[in-house]
């Protein structure tokens, strides 16, 4: 798999996430507002909620109607209003998001991706968020199956890739999913990886 980091690392040196945020708990907001939308929509929609309610205590108290017209760009706004306010609520007793796998999965609205996201980015813990794209991608260079769950995705990866390399890597798939190897019209014609790619060879 050395072929796969190695071309990430060249086309996409310098990876991070797309999400705005300048607190842990922005980022474990934003991270379950994205679900089913574009992170470019949630950063418009955070940019005015975390700017209106600009503590965690603040944003307990918001009124739900308020945060649901806030966000209602983009999309089951109700559903993720309720869980904004009661994730803001819940964090309360720590004042910040803990490392803690269990809690947060425990939280409206957060499962294993969203976890995920928040511990290898605020903690830097190796891990591999599966989302449509890493999906995509695992599938298509080979590493995972179509059939295969999210769970079984993420072991694969995991097992394929030096520890080390997991949180840096989520991002590079992630992005390397969202502008190069695109679920239609992907960038095919200049990827080092079509000798591994199960998508290109079908398609020549």
């Amino acid at each position: 798999m050395n072929d796969v980091l190695n071309f990430l690392d060249e086309i996409i040196p310098n990876p991070r996430c797309e999400l705005n945020y300048n607190k842990d708990y922005e980022l474990l907001i934003a991270t379950v507002l994205s679900a089913q939308t574009t992170d470019k929509r949630v950063n418009m929609v955070t940019d005015v909620l975390f700017n209106k309610y600009s503590s965690l205590l603040d944003l307990s108290n918001a009124d739900v109607n308020d945060i649901e017209t806030i966000i209602k760009p983009i999309g089951t706004y109700k559903r993720k209003a309720i869980y904004v306010l009661e994730i803001s609520k819940r964090l309360l007793d720590y004042g910040y998001v803990p490392n803690d796998r269990k809690f947060l999965e425990s939280l409206p609205g957060v499962g294993r991706k969203t976890a995920n996201v928040v511990l290898s980015n605020i903690y830097n813990e190796p891990c591999i968020a599966v989302d449509t794209h890493v999906s995509r991608v695992s599938i298509r260079l080979g590493i995972a199956s179509k059939n295969d769950d999210v769970k079984k995705i993420e072991m694969k990866l995991n097992k394929k890739f030096p520890r080390d390399k997991l949180g840096r890597l989520h991002h590079q798939l992630v992005l390397f999913g969202r502008y190069y190897c695109k679920a239609s019209s992907p960038k095919c014609d200049n990827c080092k990886l079509q000798n591994i790619c199960k998508y290109y060879k079908k398609k020549i």
